[in-house]
């Protein structure tokens, strides 16, 4: 882990893991950056970098001068977004999901996918002064903090409680009113679509009291085009907090759809284990196979997964050399050897689904002596699995 400044400002970032993609998680209102921490520890999507802040008058930033409004917060989280130099996923909860909009919408070419958590709307909640003034109110007030968590959460431990109102009552009582003022009053982009047409994830705790479903459903998703919702049992406005295992896994599925690498690094590790159950992992049930050592398609995850298995097995060395991505497909270079020495180039072709599975992979070897000795091997190995009818004779 690593923290690193924005400039001179009093903007500092936490760098944790490295990875040729970043996810960026923005906090809510009354929390700091440190709020993620346990969701970060239950993520499983390999090649992410996890990075976090506290937005201006949280955290360590309680002495930052106003305004502490969408635009400013969003500019400070967009620079640390510029900062990284690489794609991101960014996850905002609460306060915090309007300004991961922003961010992700003034960067389309960047941004690969919007994490909502708990989201209040970006239009603003428009609650009148009398529900307004208890939020207004909460600056410094430690026991008037810990009520309100209560009320709105439905599973927090005694220690996230404790922590949660400790750095809540950190910052000053004139932030705290405006950033309420912020959330509440909303930003002009609430009031129409929203510029951010990628993938969108929104994820709601079933006993929010505040976020409930009809706000979602009414104020949040018609502005989306690429969306998923899912709903988080035993949890309520810090359904992250609550529930971090069960976010985090609904957080890796999105991640799994949104980063193009994902699939791919799942299908380079099966060819390091070089074990059925590794190829597995990687394929939707109904996946198909297409190769040039084969004579025709194999269907079906089990079958496609033995086949991978053994033809992974033939090679004495495998690299893949170069990739790219161009929506649902992945093009993989790579440079193998096999039978003591012989030199084997290939091209593999993946097509993945909606949720990141490879539905179809297509191997393409060279040269052509080598690709009928690959077959033929490869049938010897898979006799009595596979009809010899797949594989190439002479």
């Amino acid at each position: 882990m690593r923290t690193e400044r924005i400039g001179t400002s009093d903007v500092r970032f936490r760098r944790q893991a490295e990875g040729d993609f970043a996810v960026v998680f923005v906090h809510g209102f009354l929390d700091d950056q440190y709020v993620w921490d346990g969701l970060i520890g239950e993520l499983t999507t390999p090649g992410i970098e996890c990075v976090t802040l506290d937005l201006a008058g949280s955290g360590d930033r309680t002495q930052a001068s106003g305004p502490f409004t969408y635009d400013r917060f969003a500019d400070e989280v967009g620079a640390v977004a510029d900062a990284l130099g690489k794609p991101f996923v960014i996850v905002g909860q609460s306060l915090g999901s309007g300004v991961a909009e922003l961010v992700a919408a003034q960067r389309p070419d960047q941004a690969l996918g919007l994490v909502l958590v708990t989201p209040v709307p970006l239009a603003g909640t428009r609650q009148p002064d009398e529900v307004m003034d208890t939020f207004r109110s909460l600056g410094g007030d430690g026991d008037a903090q810990r009520a309100v968590r209560t009320q709105l959460s439905a599973a927090l431990a005694e220690a996230d409680l404790d922590r949660l109102v400790v750095s809540g009552t950190r910052m000053r009582p004139e932030t705290v009113r405006e950033a309420a003022d912020c959330w509440n009053n909303g930003h002009p982009a609430g009031e129409q679509p929203s510029r951010y047409t990628g993938p969108v994830l929104i994820v709601r705790g079933e006993d929010d009291g505040f976020v409930t479903d009809e706000s979602v459903t009414q104020g949040v998703a018609p502005r989306f085009t690429a969306l998923e919702t899912v709903a988080v049992g035993q949890a309520g406005h810090w359904a992250h907090l609550e529930q971090p295992s069960r976010v985090a896994g609904h957080l890796d599925h999105f991640l799994a759809r949104a980063l193009p690498a994902v699939q791919v690094s799942a299908w380079t590790n099966a060819f390091e284990e070089k074990s059925a159950n590794a190829f597995s992992d990687a394929f939707a049930a109904d996946v198909t196979l297409e190769a040039s050592a084969l004579t025709r398609t194999v269907e079906g995850r089990d079958q496609v997964k033995n086949v991978m298995a053994a033809a992974s097995t033939i090679y004495d060395s495998l690299v893949f050399t170069q990739e790219t991505v161009s929506g649902e497909r992945s093009y993989l270079e790579w440079r193998a050897t096999a039978f003591g020495g012989t030199q084997i180039d290939g091209v593999t072709i993946l097509t993945k689904n909606a949720d990141g599975q490879i539905v179809r992979a297509a191997i393409h070897h060279r040269p052509l002596g080598v690709v009928h000795r690959f077959s033929a091997e490869l049938g010897r190995r898979l006799n009595g699995v596979l009809d010899a009818e797949y594989f190439h004779r002479g």
